[in-house]
């Protein structure tokens, strides 16, 4: 009788929390990441009106990491100490507007700066919410909840596309070039959802009156029980945290990852058109990889989940990954280079959520906040690195094939740390050392 009133507490618990909490973050998302790649829609007709090479877009897309990586680790601390209600409303308003005024670059410097201003604006958003998301779910929801938070990655390119593309038609109204239109008219849900976060996120399980008492005492006790048990990364000192072997590798396997995703949310489109489509034809096919990249994404986390390992669920999808790039570098028409694309996005996307549980169960409380910041950090490099080759060698030889190369040896070094990783994981809970005092 006591398990079967303990399983309905937790049901019921946890389908409240992912009923208020996760669709307003999945959404807030959602967002974030169209006025993140937008600008790959945009460079089909801003290019062309201000001369940049690919070279120059490639460092314009580049803008945004380097700022993201230098501000990203002391954004979310700042988050653990403030409140995740107020900052994550902070860094969704200051993007917007951030976001809406890149319509009115006129320039390269305009365009670089507003870049690396967006990525200020935007630093801390993604692991804050992965450090608030580990606040609120057990580890056995970890996977699948975090699979629904990251799934709105390919689907802001799916939905996103064909939306950028038909606003890039408005081209000429009321003076404005179509790639303008899609930047003021694409940041507005992010100062508005701003704004929200004050009204729907409380900072934590503590502070949501939604839940009911019992609720709020079995999910303390079950989170308060995984971190007593944790296999942890625990140190007394951020800058411990920091440069901790454990933390620094899954930094770079999410850079295999990253390096994929984000290179071909800018330069995909580009990809894609230059088989001579149209800009409303080009949204349309690109939408294909990432709506299959989400399926993927959802199935992998579910498994994993089920299955309660981690590792092979974060390797074998950058094996995959590697194994779509490397076929997209010699095909030359559309079909079998869109189901290669597909392939390649769909291993990127499935292992962010097992990566990221493996993230949250190996770092202690109080190490939660500046370890993930850094792997998303270091990892984000990848995210300047990537995109940035494609448009140097795009430049350079005239076509994008050669520019996967980098992507390709990231996924790879990704999937062997995984397996190092996994080879030189810590004792099981209970066997390790304790916090250092």
């Amino acid at each position: 009788m006591r398990h079967l009133i303990h399983t309905s507490i937790e049901t019921r618990t946890i389908a409240r929390i992912s009923g208020r909490i996760v669709p307003f973050l999945v959404l807030a998302f959602f967002v974030s990441f169209i006025d993140r790649v937008n600008v790959g829609f945009a460079a089909l007709q801003m290019n062309q009106q201000f001369g940049f090479s690919a070279t120059v877009f490639g460092w314009g897309v580049g803008a945004f990491f380097v700022s993201l990586c230098l501000f990203e680790v002391p954004a979310n601390v700042l988050m653990a100490k403030i409140g995740a209600r107020r900052w994550i409303c902070r860094i969704m308003i200051s993007w917007g507007l951030v976001s809406g005024a890149t319509a009115f670059v006129v320039g390269v410097k305009s365009f670089l700066l507003m870049r690396f201003l967006l990525g200020l604006a935007e630093a801390g958003f993604f692991p804050g919410v992965i450090l608030y998301l580990g606040t609120w779910f057990p580890r056995e929801n970890r996977a699948r909840v975090l699979s629904l938070f990251l799934m709105a990655m390919p689907l802001a390119n799916f939905i996103g596309s064909p939306i950028s593309g038909a606003l890039l038609g408005l081209d000429g109204r009321l003076g404005l070039r179509g790639w303008q239109w899609l930047f003021v008219i694409e940041a507005v849900p992010a100062v508005i959802m701003g704004v929200l976060c004050l009204f729907v996120l409380p900072d934590n399980p503590a502070k949501a009156r939604w839940l009911a008492d019992d609720e709020r005492a079995w999910l303390g006790e079950r989170l308060a029980a995984e971190r007593h048990g944790v296999a942890a990364v625990e140190s007394e000192s951020i800058w411990q945290v920091l440069r901790h072997p454990r933390v620094l590798g899954l930094a770079v396997v999410y850079a295999g990852s990253v390096g994929c995703n984000y290179a071909l949310s800018y330069w995909q489109p580009q990809i894609i058109k230059a088989f001579g489509l149209t800009n409303f034809q080009t949204g349309l096919i690109n939408a294909i990889p990432f709506g299959l990249a989400t399926a993927a994404m959802i199935l992998w986390a579910r498994h994993s989940d089920r299955s309660g390992e981690r590792f092979w669920h974060t390797a074998l999808p950058l094996a995959v990954s590697a194994a779509g790039l490397i076929a997209c570098m010699f095909l030359t028409t559309l079909a079998p280079t869109v189901i290669a694309l597909t392939v390649a996005l769909a291993g990127c996307y499935a292992v962010k959520a097992p990566m990221f549980a493996l993230c949250a169960e190996s770092l202690s409380e109080r190490s939660a906040a500046a370890g993930i910041g850094q792997v998303c950090a270091i990892g984000n490099v990848a995210g300047f690195i990537c995109p940035t080759l494609i448009g140097w060698i795009r430049d350079l030889t005239g076509n994008f094939r050669m520019g996967l190369l980098p992507m390709v040896v990231l996924a790879l070094l990704g999937m062997f740390v995984t397996l190092t990783l996994k080879r030189n994981r810590p004792a099981p809970p209970g066997a390790q050392l304790q916090e250092a005092r």
